[in-house]
């Protein structure tokens, strides 16, 4: 099975299917060990903030992979403060920057999957329909205006403008809530 995510029929974004593909969750565990040691369950949070909640590492998965790394020697156990800190070795080093394209392309697709993954978002639910609507009615009309140029040039101008003026309310709604805790700082600091 492709890594990759076939989308879902009638929906949008990535559907369901397998997130790595072989091999590739072991190189993912040593990408970020490379970066910074930690424990087992230190590295499961760090895929999933990684992968932005496009996947969520299952121990079963993600135990027996840094076991693999430690037993390839890419990977060495130390215990601190009674935990099972994982660090890079030379070998596990050289095994990353071997694979830098592939690890390059993990990142990217976590990345682009997680971008998919605020659909699920309770919050999002309100607006989904809306939005699917008027793509849907977009498509429609190019669709029976048989790709006229006009009319898909009026639809994108429809949909840039649209699009416009969310990223600049995204912005407000940002700057306001920045403003906000900046406030509720400030007030805690006069307590």
């Amino acid at each position: 099975m492709s890594p990759r995510r076939p989308p879902i029929p009638g929906g949008i974004g990535p559907g369901p299917g397998r997130f790595f593909g072989q091999g590739e969750l072991r190189l993912a565990l040593l990408a970020l060990i490379a970066e910074q040691p930690g424990h087992g369950y230190e590295l499961m949070s760090r895929l999933e903030d990684r992968c932005r909640g496009a996947y969520r590492p299952s121990a079963g998965a993600v135990y027996p992979t840094l076991q693999q790394l430690e037993d390839e020697g890419l990977a060495t156990l130390e215990i601190t403060s009674g935990r099972k800190v994982f660090h890079i070795t030379e070998a596990g080093r050289a095994e990353v920057d071997a694979h830098g394209e592939t690890v390059r392309e993990i990142w990217e697709r976590a990345t682009e999957r997680g971008e998919w993954g605020m659909f699920r978002d309770p919050d999002a639910a309100e607006i989904v329909g809306p939005a699917l609507r008027l793509f849907k009615t977009a498509v429609s009309v190019i669709v029976h205006a048989h790709g006229d140029p006009e009319v898909v040039d009026r639809v994108r101008a429809v949909l840039t403008e649209a699009t416009g003026e969310l990223r600049q309310l995204k912005t407000d709604v940002k700057r306001a809530h920045r403003a906000h805790h900046q406030q509720r700082r400030r007030g805690r600091r006069t307590e």
